[in-house]
């Protein structure tokens, strides 16, 4: 977490497809990388960080692969800071896992100034449990929700199985973002 002065940036990211909408609204500094920003919406969705993913940003894709021969490489996330790509009203995309595609939309929805000594790298609010990962993308999440959602399903008990016993759509609890940072997930 960062404690800093300047400019914080509320986003809210929102998985595109999912109905209802799964979504989280961060708090991050202007200063923030977009790698950092990856890892925040990792730990903000609950993702485990082991795909491939992307931004795309007025047309510029931003990333870290080298473009694996299907064109020219995108530009460094790395060394690309927030500020200075996006201000207030930017909408841009971010993909986690190219072969799920879960496709967010982010816009950047207000800028504030940074209270003097706060802490910032916040999810603030959000709606909906992540979907579990691996599941193939939103076709896959809708008929996921679907087995669970009827115990008479014949993908019923294996669906619960592979989620570990226990999945609730509806749940959202933005201490779990603060509980991930915690454990180190977030790129310094």
């Amino acid at each position: 977490m960062s404690r800093l002065s300047g400019r914080i940036y509320q986003i809210k990211a929102t998985i595109v497809g999912t109905k209802p909408p799964v979504w989280r609204r961060l708090l991050v500094p202007e200063t923030t990388t977009l790698l950092q920003l990856h890892d925040i919406l990792q730990a903000a969705f609950g993702w485990w960080n082991s795909h491939l993913h992307e931004y795309e940003i007025d047309g510029v894709p931003y990333g870290t692969d080298d473009g694996e021969g299907w064109g020219s490489p995108p530009k460094s996330e790395r060394r690309t800071r927030l500020g200075a790509v996006a201000e207030e009203g930017t909408v841009f995309r971010y993909v986690f896992d190219f072969g799920d595609n879960w496709e967010h939309k982010l816009v950047v929805e207000k800028i504030l100034a940074a209270v003097p000594g706060a802490t910032y790298q916040d999810c603030i609010a959000g709606r909906r449990s992540c979907p579990p990962e691996d599941c193939g993308g939103v076709w896959g999440y809708t008929e996921f929700l679907a087995a669970i959602g009827d115990p008479g399903h014949p993908k019923y008990d294996s669906m619960f199985e592979w989620v570990g016993g226990a999945f609730d759509p509806a749940e959202f609890n933005a201490g779990d973002f603060t509980h991930r940072l915690q454990l180190g997930r977030l790129v310094e």
